[in-house]
């Protein structure tokens, strides 16, 4: 039994993936949509605090919406960053992984829709189907988060300009006026909050779900950098 177990894991090769910028990437961003939604949702209704002290000295809202200020400067100079490294970094975090453009990648979109949406089974496991880095289907949503991303900055900073005094947000001051008025954007800006919310619940489930199909380090690889990948796909140069 002990010689079957060391064999099979004879049969994988640890191989780095996820560099460490993509990795501070992904974990910052994490915390930085955690802290946005919670103090966003306190900015959208703020609770009614009884209290006996002076007003100078409960400014607690205040500050609830100067740490979602803060955080979402944090936000947009990360995604930034990102997309610098999309530019950089190794095939796994550059923006070609991201768009499928060959015939491949738009076979693996539907072995992930077959796999992942349908649950079905394979008759037989082909090595090629199970991707290195993301799959192409997680990438193009990826894409899809993005864009969200885009719509928060926009709407957010454009929320933020009237009352900012920095030359940063008043750069969106125009996007109130382009979507019809002040309550419409933030109609926009909750809602996307919603879909943040929603993909993540979806994300943290499909990384556990390969974890436990594959076994090869799904949700460790975005700490260690690392996951595990079989050598014959190694051998066969069809690993990207």
């Amino acid at each position: 039994m002990m010689d079957t177990i060391l064999n099979k894991t004879n049969d994988f090769k640890r191989v780095r993936v996820w560099e460490l910028p993509v990795r501070i990437f992904h974990w910052l961003n994490a915390l930085c949509i955690t802290v946005l939604a919670i103090t966003g949702f306190i900015i959208a209704d703020p609770p009614a605090l009884m209290s006996t002290a002076e007003a100078i000295d409960s400014y607690w809202f205040g500050t609830v919406r100067v740490i979602h200020f803060i955080t979402a400067y944090i936000f947009f100079l990360n995604a930034i960053a990102r997309i610098y490294w999309a530019f950089r970094g190794n095939y796994y975090s550059s923006w070609r992984a991201f768009i499928p453009l060959k015939r491949k990648q738009w076979e693996n979109i539907k072995h992930v829709l077959k796999i992942d949406v349908l649950l079905q089974n394979e008759e037989k496991e082909v090595l090629k189907n199970i991707s290195v880095g993301h799959n192409y289907l997680a990438s193009l949503s990826y894409v899809m988060l993005f864009l969200l991303v885009l719509v928060q900055i926009f709407t957010g900073f454009g929320l933020y300009a009237p009352t900012s005094g920095w030359w940063l947000p008043k750069l969106f001051a125009w996007v109130p006026t382009f979507l019809g008025d002040e309550m419409t954007t933030r109609f926009v800006h909750h809602s996307a909050t919603w879909l943040f919310i929603i993909f993540t619940l979806i994300h943290v489930y499909l990384v556990f779900y390969h974890d436990w199909l594959e076994g090869r380090g799904e949700s460790s690889a975005m700490i260690s950098g690392y996951k595990f990948v079989r050598k014959e796909r190694l051998e066969s140069g069809d690993h990207i």
